[in-house]
């Protein structure tokens, strides 16, 4: 199975593509949509669309996990993010690809077994269930990674039921 995973935002977009055989993960590439600052609110979710419309068709995934709004204190940028979200999920449908959400507790337990895990297990977790000699410098692409992780462990579980 491969699994693209997505933190969402509008100003970075964290993504990862990872492949889920036999028990085994593979991390096949990981990356963040960036978005300018300064260009309108519209343009900027217009990228966002374009640049995942070109990974789904690199990369082909079989699902999209995306991970679920955290409301924060900021109802602005929650909104913002919330609108982000929107075209994330649209994309999905758009290219026929099953996208799930998932909590960050969710997230958090299929990744660390615990889902008040603080960000440096979550990391430490990713990095060794993939395998991998170094995380990303963004954590919006590392939640990537985890969130993907999520879809996979419990699509695996939702087959044994």
């Amino acid at each position: 199975m491969r699994v693209l995973g997505i933190d969402p935002g509008f100003a970075i977009t964290g993504y990862s593509v990872i492949d889920y055989v036999g028990n085994k993960f593979k991390l096949i590439t990981h990356g963040a949509v960036l978005t300018k600052a300064g260009e309108s609110f519209p343009l900027r979710l217009l990228k966002l669309n374009n640049d995942l419309e070109q990974i789904i068709d690199t990369y082909k995934p079989d699902a999209i996990s995306v991970e679920e709004l955290f409301f924060n204190n900021n109802a602005k940028t929650a909104i913002n993010v919330a609108q982000a979200r929107g075209v994330i999920l649209v994309v999905g449908c758009r290219k026929g690809i099953p996208t799930y959400e998932y909590t960050p507790l969710q997230i958090k337990q299929a990744v660390v077994g615990y889902g008040r895990a603080d960000k440096l297990q979550v990391q430490k977790m990713v990095k060794t269930i993939l395998k991998v000699d170094s995380l990303p410098k963004l954590d919006d692409t590392t939640d990537s990674m985890a969130a993907a992780i999520c879809h996979a462990h419990s699509a695996k579980f939702a087959e044994r039921l």
